[in-house]
């Protein structure tokens, strides 16, 4: 599957913000899907996930409460809605999927298709 983020731009601390992830090619329903973010100079890191079907999500510590996924088989997109955003949310966000991901969702080596990303700037 080929994935396309797009949302991103720049809020200020408090706001929120909705990043959407397409996808195309197989049905997206035969994918987990799940949200990483990549600050500058540091390493990729787990947002959240979301199963095959919507049911069942997980979520990063750091962004529980605060950040949502949903996905909308039938138009094959996932949504990651953000709210009380902070400065430390800055970052470029990544979708990504795999046909199977293990209990190791949070490891980015469990996904095979990865979007492009789109950068998220919050200002203080």
């Amino acid at each position: 599957v080929q994935l396309q983020a797009s949302g991103g731009g720049l809020v200020q601390a408090g706001g929120s913000l909705s990043l959407s992830c397409a996808a195309s090619g197989r049905p997206f329903s035969d994918y987990v899907a799940g949200w990483f973010r990549q600050a500058p100079g540091k390493e990729r890191v787990f947002v959240g996930v979301i199963g095959k079907s919507g049911v069942g999500t997980y979520y990063a510590d750091s962004v529980k409460g605060r950040f949502t996924v949903s996905r909308d088989n039938a138009k094959n997109t996932m949504t990651l809605q953000m709210t009380s955003l902070e400065p430390e949310d800055t970052a470029v966000y990544y979708c990504a999927a795999s046909d199977w991901v293990g209990p190791n969702y949070s490891y980015t080596t469990e996904y095979n298709c990865w979007g492009q990303g789109t950068e998220v700037t919050v200002s203080s």
